[in-house]
């Protein structure tokens, strides 16, 4: 292969990249979001830590508080909502249950004194000013929540992030295996297994990590070839 490929070569191959992350994307139509609904799991774990008396599966007619909630959030989750927005909903939802009845529970979760959590709960439903000593233990409460929260939601936007770049990785190897194979002219039989094979596969394994960079390298690839060839003449 000539140098004056490679920047060409780099744009297929990101090219490759880009259209498998499409179709990956598109399965988001699915009935629970396809791979957007990955990592939802650690934030309704999350959910389920501050309010662990509630159940996910309603025993009533209508739905329980806590799967309005985590409804809410898995909606918000596989719409691909800005990840601090989704911070913000999440933190109003759950303070907004805060009671003198979930205090107790929110309490153990967030490590706060509950009875102090409870008085707090009371005068915020009456609207009576709070005292210094409830005051710093609704800025605690506050604080420990947030960082409950933002672990739940850090580790499901890692395991999203690292399971669409699985899933594109298969996608990306599998359109470079068939590519390669519908511009080879060879029957199954003289192309899999072959070198050709390999050198496709090879190009849909870079495909993923090299598509968000592609335009930036081949740039940089354009401008390097252009150089070596000055030098040259």
């Amino acid at each position: 292969m000539s140098i004056p490929n490679i920047p060409d070569v780099v744009a297929a191959i990101g090219a490759l990249g880009l259209a498998s992350f499409a179709l990956v994307d598109a399965s988001k139509l699915g009935r629970k979001g396809g791979v957007s609904n990955s990592g939802f799991s650690f934030i309704e774990r999350a959910v389920q830590q501050l309010l662990p008396k509630e159940r996910r599966s309603p025993t009533s007619a209508g739905p329980s508080e806590l799967r309005t909630v985590v409804d809410i959030l898995h909606a918000n989750w596989i719409n691909g909502s800005p990840l601090g927005d989704q911070k913000a909903i999440a933190k109003s939802l759950i303070k907004l249950r805060l009671s003198s009845d979930t205090a107790i529970a929110l309490a153990e979760a967030t490590r706060a004194d509950p009875q102090v959590l409870s008085k707090v709960a009371e005068k915020m439903t009456s609207g009576d000013a709070l005292d210094s000593k409830e005051t710093n233990v609704l800025g605690r409460f506050d604080l420990a929540l947030t960082a409950i929260l933002d672990e739940g939601y850090q580790r499901a936007d890692q395991r999203y992030r690292n399971s669409a770049r699985v899933f594109a990785s298969v996608v990306a190897i599998v359109l470079a295996l068939l590519g390669g194979w519908a511009v080879s002219g060879y029957d199954a039989a003289h192309y899999f297994w072959t070198a050709d094979m390999w050198i496709a596969g090879l190009c849909g394994l870079l495909a993923t990590p090299l598509a968000p960079i592609s335009k930036d390298l081949t740039s940089a690839l354009a401008a390097g070839v252009k150089l070596a060839q000055t030098l040259k003449k």
